[in-house]
């Protein structure tokens, strides 16, 4: 059997809060197959943002592994972490996180200009793909937040990442536009062959992937 493509074995993390000791993520393993989109599903302050978080490289865990395509993370300088996320991983957040001054066109393009890769093509391609043909030269602040994320997931796209990691894509949206979305994300990741590994709190999106898994108290059920 091919190997899984992400990896993570018996990861710890914990906070500090004043003299208290949090434990956030309890001897967390598992494993995610290339091309499966796996839903990670747990009730507020579970653990989940800061799972997704530690595989995908963002944030080191107190004790335990990742493996991502064979190479462990967390091992090398910054700059090559930075440039394995920038290069195989594509990121879509709750809070979009585009910049205001510049239009979609070009929030869609950062990523490719940071890896000097994807081009002004690729980044319209992109947007075409997510159905915003016609407002790739609008600010964020002239697009819906359905419309703000659509341009989020064609910049998560834009660099041809293997595994596209979605934090609570949908918790801004009313559930018409979440459900249009996650069509989206999950039609796009399986026409390109992507992984798709996505936090939700809501049940019933989070079983709409191959896979779901739940996290309650730092273990997963």
């Amino acid at each position: 059997m091919e190997q899984a493509q992400l990896v993570a074995r018996d990861i710890c993390q914990s906070f500090r809060m004043g003299s208290r000791r949090i434990e956030v993520l309890r001897g967390i393993s598992m494993e995610i197959q290339r091309n499966e989109a796996v839903f990670l599903s747990g009730a507020s302050g579970a653990g989940k943002t800061t799972l997704l978080y530690t595989l995908a490289g963002l944030e080191r865990p107190e004790s335990g592994t990742v493996e991502f395509e064979g190479r462990r993370l967390y091992r090398g300088g910054s700059s090559a972490e930075a440039r394995l996320r920038n290069k195989k991983m594509g990121f879509v957040f709750q809070g979009y996180f585009l910049l205001p001054e510049l239009t979609a066109l070009e929030n869609v393009l950062l990523p490719g200009m940071i890896g000097r890769r994807a081009t002004k093509t690729e980044a319209e391609e992109s947007l075409v793909a997510v159905g915003l043909a016609d407002r790739m030269n609008h600010l964020p602040a002239e697009l819906s937040g359905g419309e703000q994320q659509r341009v989020a997931i064609a910049r998560a796209l834009t660099n041809d990442p293997d595994i596209v990691f979605a934090d609570e894509p949908t918790g801004n949206l009313d559930s018409k536009t979440g459900d249009a979305i996650m069509d989206l994300l999950l039609n796009l990741a399986r026409n390109r062959n992507k992984t798709l590994l996505v936090v939700t709190h809501d049940t019933r999106l989070a079983a709409r992937g191959d896979r779901q898994l739940h996290i309650k108290d730092g273990v997963l059920q």
